[in-house]
């Protein structure tokens, strides 16, 4: 009796959990291998192959019906294994400008040794997938590929064209990087009306439960200074007082103590009004009613101040960060250091510029022998402004939420780390995260070992997105 009630409560939260399944639920043992398929093909920068995977799911889609002039592989002859796939599928309005659906193919480095599992491997158990990419990006990515092979094979055609771009070199810094290389090589085909992307972390609390559904609305900017001191040095037996590293020491305590203002854009701003609803139906009423304060004009300094101690996730959406992150110092044991520097690592709030930051940072530190230089740009700049965020683009998503998860709020939120939206809102296609594939507080260990996400949360999110780009396609 007991295993027949755990089998019926089972079966009553899949139908409670996946509202969709039954009425488009078709092809799901397809997406499990177009899914399997595209994880288990390494797409690591040292010993993968972006462009292997790339050519796997162009055979995917031409099986499904698309056409080959439609399908096109794009690699830089420097970068043979980083190539990339743009892949359109027309709609019947050649006036609509398209939806174009973006997500990288290529993952973070991964050791065997270091693993549970095998990284590069598929394995489903406890009621989640784990593999290297499972969630971060291939989840997404297939998700996409699928949504292409499910109106293809159904013969549907949208009034707007939809693209998809599944580019690699997101997650290795200094990288050669495709989406930037086809925003500056190959706009015309990727170009649209707008996008989605990967950014925002639709949330689990740390005992399953749907907690929001978040869209990203633009995203700070990811730069690295040096700080550097240089000194003659000389014998370590004849100390000097102009110690270099004393000198960066010093000035790093000083950026220690220093704070960015706080600041706020349409989407961190709309994200704590979520978030102290949220906070207050949880019982925490101080936080909540701290949110609430902060953005008054001018924001309560208490306030602010609480939160921003209150969770480090809170603090970085509310200010431009900088961190010290790496340091390298002297050149002998029994000599005076002659160069010593660190690494300052910055998230730059939408709107500021990278040279202004350096400034700041220059009088930060204090001390005209300590020089604050940028290093190489990851990105333009200065940011535009973030996407609007209109009825046309958030109206279908609350609409599917409410059908989905009922009572799960949509948020929008500054994103404080880096995607590669930050190429494409800058050539002007206004680019949204949404990623409504749920995790726990843990992201699934995104970027860490035995990487994993919810099955259940895979299946809500193909299904989610499926008639979310129908929408959008249809409009």
């Amino acid at each position: 009796m007991p295993r027949l009630i755990l089998a019926a409560t089972a079966l009553l939260l899949t139908s409670l959990h996946l509202p969709a399944l039954a009425a488009e639920g078709t092809g799901e043992a397809q997406f499990r291998s177009l899914y399997k398929e595209l994880v288990e093909t390494n797409t690591t920068l040292s010993t993968g192959s972006c462009t292997l995977a790339a050519e796997r799911v162009a055979a995917r889609l031409k099986a499904a019906g698309l056409a080959p002039s439609d399908l096109h592989l794009l690699v830089e002859p420097a970068h043979p294994k980083e190539g990339n796939l743009i892949a359109v599928y027309p709609g019947r309005n050649p006036q609509l400008k398209a939806l174009l659906l973006l997500a990288h193919l290529d993952v973070v480095e991964a050791k065997r040794e270091d693993w549970t599992r095998d990284p590069f491997v598929l394995v489903e158990e406890n009621g989640n997938f784990y593999a290297r990419g499972a969630k971060d990006d291939k989840a997404l990515a297939a998700i996409y590929l699928d949504t292409l092979v499910r109106l293809a094979s159904a013969h549907e055609r949208p009034e707007r064209t939809v693209k998809l771009a599944l580019t690699c070199g997101e997650e290795t810094s200094g990288a050669f990087n495709g989406a930037e290389w086809l925003m500056q090589s190959h706009r015309d085909l990727i170009d649209a009306a707008f996008a989605l992307n990967e950014g925002a972390h639709s949330e689990l609390d740390a005992q399953g439960r749907h907690v929001a559904v978040e869209i990203e609305v633009g995203q700070k900017v990811y730069q690295d200074y040096w700080l550097e001191v240089t000194n003659p040095g000389g014998h370590s037996s004849r100390p000097r007082r102009d110690n270099a590293i004393y000198q960066l020491a010093g000035a790093l305590k000083r950026l220690e103590a220093f704070e960015f203002p706080a600041q706020f854009s349409d989407g961190s701003r709309a994200y704590f009004e979520g978030m102290a609803k949220i906070e207050a139906a949880q019982g925490n009423a101080q936080i909540a009613a701290a949110m609430s304060a902060l953005l008054k004009d001018p924001p309560d300094a208490r306030a602010l101040a609480l939160v921003s101690s209150s969770d480090p996730g809170w603090n970085t959406t509310l200010r431009t960060t900088c961190v010290a992150t790496m340091m390298d110092a002297g050149h002998a044991v029994n000599a005076l250091p002659q160069r010593a520097r660190a690494n300052v690592n910055c998230r730059i709030f939408p709107g500021g510029s990278i040279e202004a930051v350096r400034a700041r940072l220059q009088r930060v530190v204090a001390d005209p022998q300590v020089t604050v230089t940028a290093r190489a740009q990851h990105g333009p700049a200065l940011l535009p402004p973030p996407p609007p965020l209109g009825p046309a683009i958030l109206g279908p998503i609350q609409q599917l939420a409410a059908e989905f998860w009922p009572g799960v709020p949509v948020l929008p939120i500054l994103l404080t780390t880096a995607t590669d939206a930050v190429f494409t809102n800058s050539g002007g296609i206004p680019t949204y995260g949404l990623d409504p594939v749920f995790v726990g507080p843990d992201l699934g260990n995104i970027h860490g070992l035995n990487e994993y996400v919810r099955v259940q949360s895979v299946l809500e999110g193909r299904e989610f997105l499926f008639r979310l780009i129908k929408q959008y396609a249809a409009q």
